[in-house]
């Protein structure tokens, strides 16, 4: 099983793919984590990736496309797994096509968090992880980049009928009985 869970930042996106990495006993690869910790480590990758981010723009479509192709080679993927932060534009989503492709792989669902505005900000003020990029300014470009950018993927996967939008605001548990309902419906 091969999931994409998307929406904007703030919408629980993380959350949500912990829970559902252990329901359906898959792994949770998330960019953002690996570029988190490629930052914490002070790899080139992660000081390349940090200014990027610092000025709340998106990590460019080749360097993220190498890092998930990586990263899926590695065994713990082979039976599956839910993707958190990626694809963000449509060039990678064709680019990871093209890889699943020649793997004889392809996408079951692509999962969309929809939360308004207003709730993304104050939740990601609140959430203190001290992120550079976490004020109320940076934010809301991170929404904006996120509304020219990324929201696009989603269409691009409407075309291929793959796309569930789950409603992302309520209780986490709720929110989570939302998207197993759908997973269960796909791939059951």
């Amino acid at each position: 099983m091969i999931l994409i869970l998307f929406g904007p930042p703030g919408a629980g996106k993380g959350t949500q793919a912990a829970l559902i990495s252990d329901h359906y006993n898959i792994p949770h690869l998330s960019t953002g984590n690996i570029f988190r910790s490629a930052i914490k480590n002070e790899t080139p990758l992660g000081k390349k990736v940090e200014s990027i981010l610092d000025d709340g723009k998106l990590v460019p479509d080749e360097t993220v496309v190498a890092l998930v192709e990586e990263e899926i080679k590695k065994e713990k993927y082979q039976n599956g797994y839910i993707l958190d932060g990626f694809p963000r534009t449509v060039d990678q989503a064709s680019s990871f096509d093209q890889i699943l492709e020649d793997k004889n792989e392809s996408i079951d669902l692509f999962i969309t968090l929809s939360v308004p505005e207003e709730e993304l900000i104050k939740r990601i003020l609140s959430r203190g992880e001290g992120r550079s990029d976490d004020t109320e300014e940076k934010i809301k470009t991170r929404l904006d980049v996120y509304e020219k950018e990324t929201k696009p993927v989603r269409d691009y996967y409407k075309k291929k009928n793959l796309v569930e939008e789950i409603t992302g605001v309520g209780d986490v548990e709720e929110i989570f009985q939302r998207i197993v309902s759908k997973v269960d419906l796909y791939t059951g």
